[in-house]
């Protein structure tokens, strides 16, 4: 058994296709290589594939697989021309022999995934689904979208910001200070949502103290602060980078523990050093 589809079944182990959005989202094998190198036995994460973290991978001849977080094929394709970023990255891997996969959505679903690392970071408290998933698979019972944080005890706004901060390792994060959290000693917070990435669409319905995201439209966030409710933006793909060390390599690494490449090397889980959020605060 090749490398990949070792990988894609310890994948869809951790993250259940079935927790996808798949209404929209574009998830699973992206890339199935046809001549996959039996020395492949390196693994390679990032959040976006593009032409540089491409390049990353590709300059090490034992990267066979790449999980990318955020699916580089997302509409179709109607030709392969290396004038188009998407479909160059594609070709190249083709060439390569190295395999593409995309969790996406269902790490952000499945139990232990984006979200739930993001809740992990805010302190003591309970954590569940914004939407529980209906019918989950054996294990993912606590799947679902987003998620709902309530602390064990108020804590202040500066402490959560804080600790967002420390989670994603950000020296900066933008805030929207609702009235009610401006004054000291007032501004406890009880109820935390959470969504990973891009996350309006999934918390506008929410009523909690604090939204806790990437990213959202500026009305979203007046809209918000119009009903008392805080903001944490951190950029999109901010929310997302740290669960890729922190959670899904060491999980990765020991679903394939007892597996070894075709010519039983140990298989090794990286992560890449180039990948990051395209908006900088400077």
């Amino acid at each position: 058994m090749s490398l990949f589809s070792k990988v894609v079944r310890a994948m869809r182990k951790i993250a259940p296709l079935e927790l996808a959005d798949q209404s929209w989202d574009n998830v699973g094998i992206l890339v199935e290589p046809p001549y996959p190198s039996p020395k492949f036995n390196k693994v390679f994460l990032t959040i976006d594939l593009t032409p540089q973290v491409l390049e990353e991978a590709l300059s090490d001849p034992k990267v066979g697989t790449i999980v990318s977080y955020h699916p580089p094929i997302f509409r179709a394709m109607k030709r392969l021309t290396q004038s188009d970023v998407k479909q160059d990255i594609v070709m190249k891997a083709i060439a390569r022999g190295v395999g593409i996969y995309s969790p996406h959505t269902a790490c952000d679903n499945c139990v232990n995934g984006v979200n739930d690392w993001l809740a992990s970071g805010l302190g003591k408290g309970v954590v569940e689904p914004i939407i529980a998933t209906e019918n989950p698979p054996e294990g993912q019972e606590n799947s679902g979208t987003g998620r709902l944080f309530v602390y064990d005890e108020p804590t202040s706004l500066g402490t959560v910001i804080a600790r967002v901060k420390e989670l994603t390792g950000l020296s900066h994060v933008r805030v929207a200070t609702a009235e009610p959290h401006m004054q000291k000693g007032q501004d406890l917070i009880k109820t935390v949502a959470i969504c990973a990435g891009s996350g309006s669409s999934v918390l506008n319905p929410v009523k909690a103290d604090l939204y806790f995201s990437g990213e959202m439209g500026h009305h979203d966030v007046l809209a918000a602060l119009a009903q008392d409710t805080s903001v944490i933006l951190c950029e999109h793909s901010n929310t997302e980078r740290g669960y890729l060390s922190a959670v899904l390599q060491p999980a990765l690494q020991k679903a394939l523990a007892n597996e070894s490449s075709e010519e039983g090397e140990a298989i090794e889980i990286i992560v890449s050093k180039l990948d990051k959020d395209p908006l900088q605060i400077v």
